[in-house]
C-alpha cells in the first residue's frame, strides 16, 4: 500500500472524529487507554525470560550529566501535557485540572520507565544503541509456543498505532480550535483547511533519517513553546497582576 494512501486514510478518519468535537475524542481515548495498558504490560512482561539485571548496571555510572543531556532528546516523547491548557475550559471541574495533569503525565512516564528498564535489561545498552526500534526488536527476540500468537510484535504495533492516532487527533483538534479562537471564526473551516497542510508536512520525510530530523525539530520547538514560553507568560502575568493589585 502506498504511503500516501495510508496517511490520507489515517487523516480522514481523524478528521471524521474531531468534527464531532471534544466528547467523541474523549470517549475514544477512554477505550484506547485500558487496551493500551493491558496489551502493553502483557507483551512487555512476557520478555522477562530474557531479562538480565546486570545489563542495567551500573546505574548512573557516568554521573548525572549524561542524563541531563538526554532531556533535549526526549523532548518529543514528553510533549503533550500542554493539551491540558486547552482542555480545562471543557472540564466540569476545572479545579481538578492539576490532579488530572499529574495523573496524565504519570501514566506515560511509568510506561517509559518500564520500557527502558525491560529493553536495556534484555538487549543491553550496546544492543539498544545499534537498533532503530529496540522495543520492537525486544518483542521479536522471544517466542512462546503453544499460544494462539507465538510472536507478539503485532500486538505492540496495535497499541502503537492507537497511540499515534490519539496523539494526532487531539493535536489536530487543538490546532483547529486555537486558530478558530484567534480569528474568532467557526472551527470547522480550519479543520478542513489544516488537512492538506498536515498531509504535506507528513509527506516531507523521504527516509528514516529525514523522519528523525523532523522529529528532533518538532521536539525542539515543543521544548520552547510548551516548556520555556509558558513559564515566561506566567512570570509576565504575575508581574502584571501584582501591579494591578497595587494600583487598585
Amino acid at each position: 500500500t502506498p504511503t500516501w494512501a495510508i496517511i490520507m486514510i489515517f487523516m480522514w478518519v481523524g478528521l471524521y472524529l474531531i468534527i464531532g468535537g471534544i466528547n467523541p475524542i474523549a470517549r475514544l481515548f477512554e477505550i484506547i487507554l485500558p487496551l493500551t495498558v493491558i496489551l502493553f504490560l502483557v507483551v512487555t512482561f512476557m520478555s522477562i525470560k530474557i531479562f538480565e539485571i546486570d545489563n542495567l548496571r551500573p546505574v548512573l555510572g557516568e554521573g548525572i550529566t549524561p542524563v541531563l543531556k538526554g532531556v533535549k532528546t526526549t523532548a518529543l516523547a514528553f510533549s503533550g501535557p500542554e493539551i491540558m491548557l486547552l482542555l480545562i475550559p471543557f472540564m466540569n471541574q476545572p479545579k481538578k485540572a492539576v490532579k488530572a495533569l499529574l495523573v496524565g503525565v504519570s501514566i506515560p512516564l511509568i510506561f517509559y520507565v518500564i520500557t527502558v528498564v525491560m529493553v536495556i535489561g534484555a538487549l543491553s545498552v550496546d544492543g539498544v544503541v545499534t537498533r532503530t526500534w529496540p522495543t520492537l526488536d525486544l518483542i521479536r527476540s522471544f517466542e512462546i509456543s503453544g499460544l494462539i500468537f507465538e510472536r507478539f510484535e503485532s500486538l505492540l504495533l496495535v497499541v502503537w498505532i492507537m497511540q499515534i492516532f490519539a496523539t494526532f487527533t487531539i493535536t489536530y483538534f487543538a490546532a483547529a480550535l486555537g486558530l478558530a479562537q484567534l480569528t474568532k471564526k467557526s472551527i470547522h473551516p480550519f479543520m478542513f483547511g489544516l488537512l492538506p497542510i498536515l498531509y504535506i508536512i507528513a509527506m516531507i520525510p523521504k527516509n528514516m533519517n529525514d523522519l528523525f530530523k523532523q522529529g528532533d525539530f518538532v521536539g525542539n520547538i515543543a521544548l520552547f513553546l510548551f516548556g520555556l514560553l509558558p513559564l515566561l507568560l506566567l512570570i509576565i502575568s504575575r508581574i502584571k497582576g501584582g501591579k494591578y493589585e497595587t494600583i487598585t
